[in-house]
């Protein structure tokens, strides 16, 4: 048991000078644990629903810190769980491409994903969930991704089609794919040639996404579509179930959404380095004009726990309202409502966060009930409670 005392409790929007405490890992507003328990003392600290990340990819890091050095599964995981915890990030959606690419974002690679985060699944931290990224051209693993929905490992679904950009920027200037030759490990020829093997499967792509799209609404998987280029593809993608649209590439793509009551997602790196590094609409603007309804840590997880407070810092939100794009919002079109609120019954996923410095510092990470991590053990009480 916990309770969390003397904080500013964010309550549905709101501001509320009170007491939480978490009990068997669910929370119970306004009144403190009867029995033993622990406490924090959270006096001049905001006490925030814990971080939902529905879409990051940073654990590639850990996994290939260089092009062509690759580290052990396991380690790279339990990494990137603590890097996850000491951000404030208490449910985590590890982003795992799965393409035609050999290398990193391979097949093999997936499975080897999957099967270290069962494997762990007891030892993370953080509430780690798979959300799926499908290379659309990836044809030859169908079945298989349809069995790994089935057996409850993949917890979102997003469809990605990189493979039409790769030709593109082949026949413009093929040293911009030099990243990607390196990570897949082949030779610069031998990519090439994958490539324009692969293009030949055009014809067969959208069936095999019909079929994917429709195994997951059948489970009630969450669906996204990745990199939205314009309306028709926002129109397209509505009618596979794809209610999420992930970085989408122009204005009116992330309007169209919104005038259909669908989410967008930006990239909280996108706050911090006041604009997207390859020219799409910039995310601060998007919240601030209400066209961006979630944030993402995409390739940096320390950006989730700054970027409401930057917004909110630079009048583009209210903090509570910045705030519900890496809580509320994310949980809810994750299918989880069981957390990213502060409120009776939801599960037990709080930070505390000191915000009167120049930027917020993390004091606290509560997950489940569980203090996950802690940066001021002065504030930590043990004791026997009314």
């Amino acid at each position: 048991m916990l309770d969390i005392r003397n904080g500013s409790v964010l309550v549905d929007g709101a501001w509320l000078r009170s007491d939480i405490g978490i009990c068997e890992g669910a929370i119970s507003l306004g009144r403190k644990m009867a029995g033993a328990c622990s406490a924090i003392d959270a006096s001049g600290l905001l006490v925030l629903p814990g971080i939902v990340d529905m879409h990051g990819d940073a654990f590639e890091r850990q996994i290939m810190p260089r092009p062509g050095v690759a580290f052990d599964l396991e380690t790279a995981l339990l990494d990137t769980d603590r890097q996850l915890i000491a951000n404030g990030i208490t449910t985590a959606f590890h982003g795992v491409t799965c393409s035609w690419e050999p290398g990193l974002r391979s097949i093999a690679s997936t499975r080897a994903m999957l099967e270290a985060s069962r494997k762990l699944r007891r030892s993370l931290v953080a509430d780690t969930r798979i959300h799926l990224r499908h290379e659309v051209f990836n044809l030859g693993h169908e079945d298989e991704i349809i069995k790994w929905m089935r057996d409850g490992f993949i917890h979102a679904l997003a469809f990605n089609d990189h493979t039409r950009g790769i030709v593109k920027a082949i026949e413009r200037r093929a040293t911009k794919i030099e990243g990607m030759v390196q990570r897949s490990g082949l030779s610069f020829d031998d990519f090439i040639a994958l490539v324009h093997e692969v293009i030949a499967r055009e014809p067969s792509v959208q069936l095999s996404v019909d079929r994917l799209a429709e195994a997951a609404r059948a489970r009630s998987i969450p669906l996204l579509s990745h990199d939205d280029r314009d309306i028709a593809d926002r129109q397209h993608y509505r009618g596979l179930g794809c209610l999420v649209s992930e970085f989408p590439m122009t204005r009116d793509t992330a309007a169209a959404a919104i005038e259909d009551c669908e989410d967008t997602v930006f990239g909280a790196p996108n706050v911090l380095r006041n604009g997207s590094h390859i020219g799409c609409p910039s995310a601060a603007d998007m919240v601030a004009q209400g066209l961006c309804t979630i944030l993402a840590s995409d390739y940096y997880y320390p950006s989730l726990l700054e970027a409401p407070f930057l917004l909110a810092r630079n009048g583009a939100a209210e903090l509570a309202d910045a705030w519900s794009l890496v809580s509320s919002n994310p949980a809810r079109a994750m299918g989880l409502p069981d957390r990213g609120r502060i409120a009776e019954g939801r599960r037990g996923d709080v930070v505390l966060v000191d915000n009167t410095g120049s930027r917020p510092r993390l004091v606290a990470t509560i997950v489940a009930g569980t203090i996950a991590w802690l940066a001021d053990f002065g504030r930590l009480r043990s004791q026997r409670a009314a």
